[in-house]
């Protein structure tokens, strides 16, 4: 009998493995297990891994989705989706579960869309961020009396305040000269940030990230940066100032993207806000120090915008359904955007690639650096540009492109090394050379 039922739960078990994605919401256990069903329903162009633990152990996992997945395909860019960085802002996270088993079920049913965007990109979705925060606020469950209950992480922390302050730096050196990219971290950042945070530090400076979001709720809008006023506290109250990125324009287009392609972002009136387009300023909206997405531009090459995908943090079960369906032509459209402007390669006069190499845009006073394998991407708007890729101990090489509305413009450098200007030998001149030697004057002996 113990052996029947022992067939019984493991058949009961796999019968979880496999049942289809339905619209409710996904503990932790669920959700592992969701990742691992789409893996298994997909294993060919998935894989699961994790990037670290929550205060409490939790595995931070993240789907990937590639037709090589595992590894990075020069010139293929890399793109992800952060859901539940906030406990009890819970929409996202079901959003990207949702997503997840979209992308593996349309690819299986050849549609050539989705095809194309797994065949071309190498796609990072992590649904939750904060599953110690999410335990918290479900086991409120979705009729809320504490609005902020499972907001911070198990130490009470909240994780988008919770990265380095690299705006401050940043508009020093806008007005007195210094680094517009790539800014360094403070010697002590780790003992500053929680496990979350280090883990998603680490993991984006892991992987040459081109393009991301960041899924929220409490409103309806996309926000793009920067986040921090700058002006942030004047007399110790936070100052609200439009405060734009050398990119504001190509960010505008991106969170347009997104708001235009959702079902009703777009129109503006939203959770007893107004936003034109259904797009803001994250520092005209409200000021936010150490947040992601200014963290992910100023100490990477990472353009992230952060999506406010519904009036009430923890919507109901029902809602779920029509939620996915004002989200996810957005969803997919998002991750298109990856695949604008320029990329290509930095290499040697031996063909060899160049890491670290630095792609600078005239006149966008922002710029983006090379990968381990020598590919670069750079997002831009149709336009003519002048662009120049320096590396050190090389000759800079500068372009003139045309970049227009459809794929990327493929533009590749090789850069010669730079020969050592010979510095002119200095002549000595020799004892007595070119003025009179006089006598020594003889001193008197004295005895």
């Amino acid at each position: 009998m113990s052996g029947l039922l022992s067939v019984f739960f493991h058949l009961l078990f796999l019968f979880k493995l496999v049942a289809p994605v339905t619209f409710r919401h996904h503990r932790y256990d669920d959700l592992v297990r969701t990742l691992y069903k789409v893996h298994n329903e997909c294993p060919y162009i998935t894989r699961v891994y994790s990037i670290g633990r929550s205060v409490k152990g939790r595995h931070l996992y993240v789907l990937e989705f590639s037709d090589y997945p595992g590894i990075h395909e020069p010139l293929e860019p890399e793109v992800k989706y952060v859901g539940n960085m906030h406990g009890n802002e819970v929409l996202g996270r079901e959003l990207l579960l949702q997503l997840a088993e979209f992308l593996c079920e349309e690819f299986r049913n050849g549609n050539q869309r989705i095809v194309r965007l797994v065949e071309g990109t190498r796609v990072h979705i992590m649904p939750s961020m904060n599953p110690d925060g999410y335990e918290v606020a479900a086991a409120q469950g979705a009729d809320i009396s504490g609005y902020l209950v499972g907001r911070n992480n198990a130490n009470g922390v909240d994780l988008n305040r919770n990265f380095p302050d690299l705006n401050t730096y940043v508009y020093y050196n806008e007005k007195h000269g210094g680094p517009n990219h790539h800014l360094p971290l403070p010697d002590n950042w780790k003992s500053q940030v929680e496990p979350e945070t280090e883990a998603v530090i680490h993991w984006i400076r892991s992987f040459n990230f081109v393009l991301s979001a960041n899924l929220h709720g409490g409103a309806v809008v996309a926000n793009y940066p920067y986040d921090k006023s700058l002006e942030h506290r004047v007399r110790g109250v936070r100052r609200t100032a439009n405060t734009p990125t050398p990119d504001d324009k190509l960010f505008q287009k991106l969170a347009k993207v997104y708001s235009y392609a959702h079902g009703w972002m777009h129109q503006g009136w939203n959770c007893g806000d107004y936003f034109p387009d259904g797009i803001t300023n994250g520092a005209s909206w409200y000021s936010l120090s150490k947040g992601m997405q200014d963290f992910n531009y100023l100490h990477t090459n990472c353009f992230e915008i952060t999506l406010e995908l519904s009036c009430d943090k923890f919507p109901r079960q029902e809602e779920l359904q029509r939620e996915w369906l004002g989200n996810r032509e957005a969803l997919i459209q998002f991750l298109e955007q990856v695949h604008q402007g320029i990329k290509g390669m930095v290499l040697d006069e031996n063909y060899n690639n160049l890491a670290e190499a630095v792609i600078s845009v005239s006149g966008i006073n922002h710029d983006v650096t090379s990968g381990d394998h020598g590919d670069y991407f750079r997002l831009l708007l149709p336009g003519t540009y002048t662009v120049t890729a320096t590396a050190p101990g090389f000759d800079p090489e500068t372009v003139t492109v045309t970049v227009g509305p459809g794929e990327p413009k493929l533009v590749n450098f090789h850069l010669k090394r730079s020969i050592p200007q010979a510095t002119p030998t200095r002549r000595v001149p020799s004892p007595g050379h070119g003025r009179r030697i006089l006598p020594k004057k003889v001193q008197p002996r004295v005895s």
